[in-house]
């Protein structure tokens, strides 16, 4: 420590935490460093091996936010990685999060974009529907075209691309790190002169220059904020899927790390953070919670985690790590999630591949005779909730060769939404008779699951005879 770092730390006000009550030392100011040479943590990121992760043991306090919400880049990123969704899909999509959302707003926002006419209609028509939430939102780069475009549509709210790390500063920009925080500031006042509120994105947030970097440029927006007395937002862009939750991790891997030093460092109110994750290492449902324990009020989704490369957080993921968190809903609507993935599958045509969690068809779906037996005492045993209750999704079994007669006995009840005084046991003569024809079935050489079809046809026929209804 020099004697000008040891004089400043005795000059720092000292003042009252209100949220722990303990007396605190203003931290030190974190000043821009206009580097000549990209700092692109090889260290960490040696592009010939797999990346690194490394700590330093330096832990980070739990400081869960009382409000915690979900907002929607579904229109936005994940509209990158398909084929576009028309203007009617769009709306109907918007309605279905409103719903979800229910009447407290847990989906505050959803982004679009304004570059194509379809785009455009769609959010005059999302507007037109006058939802308080989600609020109706724009994406746009740094760009005076682009930042006409929002004005021209008269939106109180706009994302803004401010790329952070040396990657794209040095290597796309073309920028030293004073000209793109320039560049960018330039674009934040002009949305703010005219009363819109910039979102920020912080593009490649994992691999940046957090303090040489990031927080001097946060400092700098909340100035702004201060100064127009209009929100501004940071949204933490994990791009690469880079962030890591594990205590102790290195910046600028770490999750904790940067929702922290966003609030600590830079100022940043929770409200004001959002997180947006990429799943390239499997981490984004994980980072994304972090993010809410660590401080950030938002965390930025894509229905069914739909975008860019590997996708983005799902939405659906974040519903239920929200009910985990806070031990309710808030309001709301789980079975929409439900009827947004028939809607998807039947009238978009995009396939959900079958184990996908909430959405899946097999999400709880068991295919082995031991769960089904479980399930057919207590389902509870094999099924991770009330999936009835909250999806209109009731537990299933598949049938196959290792099913057994418990696996039929659980598919017949549950296939005839029989009542439990008229359940079907595993030892009856229907079940007995069902499970030859089934064994037969692979005897003979079949390999794959019984369809529905298959099932209920038999099982008429075998009643018909028994003389028994269903």
């Amino acid at each position: 420590m020099t004697f000008d770092d040891k004089k400043e730390m005795t000059d720092r006000p000292i003042k009252l935490n209100v949220h722990t009550n303990l007396l605190e030392i203003e931290e030190k100011m974190y000043r821009l460093n206009d580097v000549e040479n990209p700092n692109t943590f090889r260290n960490m990121f040696p592009y010939s091996e797999v990346p690194r992760i490394a700590f330093n043991d330096r832990v980070v306090p739990h400081n869960l936010p009382n409000e915690i919400w979900i907002t929607d880049t579904t229109f936005r990123d994940g509209q990158q990685s398909r084929a576009p969704y028309t203007t009617e899909q769009i709306v109907t999509i918007y309605d279905y999060f409103h719903r979800l959302g229910g009447p407290n707003g847990m989906i505050r926002a959803s982004e679009f974009f304004l570059y194509s006419k379809k785009d455009r209609d769609a959010v005059v028509k999302c507007m037109e529907r006058g939802y308080k939430f989600p609020e109706v939102t724009s994406w746009i780069r740094a760009k005076k075209e682009d930042f006409e475009l929002v004005k021209s549509m008269g939106m109180p709210e706009t994302g803004i691309l401010v790329s952070c790390s040396d990657y794209h500063i040095f290597y796309k920009l073309k920028m030293s790190r004073r000209e793109a925080m320039e560049h960018y500031l330039t674009i934040v006042k002009q949305c703010l002169e005219i009363g819109i509120s910039p979102r920020c994105h912080l593009e490649d947030i994992t691999r940046a220059d957090f303090y040489g970097y990031v927080v001097p440029f946060c400092v700098e927006l909340m100035r702004l904020q201060k100064e127009y007395k209009i929100p501004i937002k940071v949204r933490a862009c994990d791009t690469m899927g880079y962030g890591v939750n594990y205590p102790g991790a290195v910046l600028p891997r770490s999750v904790p790390g940067i929702i922290y030093g966003l609030m600590k460092h830079a100022g940043v109110p929770s409200a004001n953070i959002e997180w947006h994750g990429h799943n390239d290492f499997y981490k984004a449902v994980s980072n994304s919670t972090s993010a809410w324990l660590y401080g950030a009020s938002g965390i930025n989704t894509s229905l069914f985690g739909i975008g860019e490369r590997t996708g983005n957080t799902p939405l659906e993921a974040m519903v239920f790590e929200y009910a985990q968190l806070k031990g309710e809903l808030n309001g709301m609507d789980t079975t929409v999630i439900t009827e947004l993935a028939e809607y998807f599958e039947k009238e978009i045509g995009y396939h959900i591949p079958e184990r996908t969690p909430f959405v899946g068809k097999n999400f709880n779906v068991t295919r082995a005779g031991v769960h089904a037996d479980g399930l057919l005492k207590n389902e509870e045993i094999y099924n991770i909730f009330d999936t009835d209750k909250f999806l209109n999704r009731p537990v299933r079994v598949a049938i196959s060769n290792t099913s057994g007669a418990a696996g039929i006995a659980h598919w017949i009840n549950t296939y005839y939404h029989l009542p439990e005084e008229r359940h079907i046991d595993k030892n009856s003569e229907l079940v007995k008779q069902v499970k030859e024809w089934v064994d037969r079935q692979y005897d003979e050489g079949r390999v794959t699951v019984l369809t529905d079809d298959e099932l209920d046809k038999t099982i008429t026929d075998i009643t018909a005879s028994l003389g028994i209804t269903l």
